[in-house]
């Protein structure tokens, strides 16, 4: 695998919303940033990769890149794509969203055949975003910024739906999701403090057991799991800030030892917490 470069991306006013057009590169090398990146392929035979997972994609499909993953343009040419980019912080600042990032975050491809009228309607939302971006209405960052949250919205509802339908089988109730996401939401605004399972579980009103066992059925991953994430995506933005020191970012992310908060940062991101901040300090390409 080669250098892989951190893109610094420059959202232009009077939007934060940053559209690139059918002008796009028709390469692009390993690179990650903070933004969000959805492609929309106008032509046959565009392909990238995305966390080492090779995409080849057809007219109509729709590539998923969310903040902080690995990905490189392969082949795009001239005319086949158009790609919007925006802020992590319009997922982040939204606890439903953060509450099933686990499952957003999965998700990278939404096939125009499989799935034609999610394709259909992000599509059509595209061109809106495009449509407002180049137009002189005073209000256009707002408006692009409703268009992305329906495009989320969209996403989110496919995936939950598509999560009710595997977890099926172990007769999942609407309930059961309800206290899920009530957990997630406290844990996501909590997490720098130093939380329990039970006091979750106490937040939403279960046993300890029973919270546990739902937790995994719903999440497919143990509360000391889930909590590690949030508070490693949260050092990774505390890290950003060059001002704080490494410890500093373990304990303000809720971590109770630099150990704990080093194995785990490695274990989720790949990179210790030093060699993130390393990365993310450079700027080129």
């Amino acid at each position: 695998m080669g250098k892989i470069e951190k893109e610094k991306i420059q959202f232009n006013a009077p939007s934060s919303i940053s559209i690139t057009e059918e002008d796009g590169p028709e390469t692009y090398p390993l690179h990650w940033h903070n933004a969000a990146e959805f492609t929309l392929v106008l032509k046959d035979g565009c392909k990238y990769r995305v966390n080492d997972v090779l995409y080849e994609l057809s007219a109509g499909d729709i590539l998923l890149v969310w903040p902080q993953q690995i990905h490189e343009t392969l082949n795009s040419p001239h005319g086949s794509a158009i790609f919007i980019q925006f802020p992590a912080a319009i997922i982040e600042n939204n606890l439903d969203l953060v509450s099933i990032s686990r499952f957003l975050f999965s998700y990278r491809h939404i096939s125009a055949k499989d799935a034609p009228q999610l394709s259909a309607a992000i599509s059509e939302k595209f061109f809106e975003i495009k449509k407002i971006h180049n137009s002189s209405d005073p209000l256009s960052e707002t408006r692009c910024k409703l268009c992305i949250y329906d495009i989320l919205l969209k996403i989110g509802e496919y995936v939950i739906s598509e999560n009710k339908k595997i977890s099926a089988s172990t007769e999942s109730s609407g309930a059961g999701w309800n206290y899920i996401h009530a957990a997630c939401n406290y844990i996501v605004d909590n997490a720098d403090d130093d939380i329990s399972q039970k006091d979750v579980a106490d937040y939403v009103g279960l046993s300890t057991f029973y919270f546990s066992k739902l937790f995994k059925q719903y999440m497919h991953m143990s509360f000391p799991a889930y909590l590690s994430n949030i508070r490693v995506k949260n050092a990774a933005s505390l890290l950003l800030d060059e001002s704080l020191s490494v410890t500093e970012c373990a304990f303000l992310a809720g971590f109770q030892s630099t150990t704990t908060f080093n194995k785990a940062f490695l274990a989720i991101t790949g990179y210790s917490p030093r060699d993130y901040r390393k990365l993310n300090g450079d700027t080129t390409g």
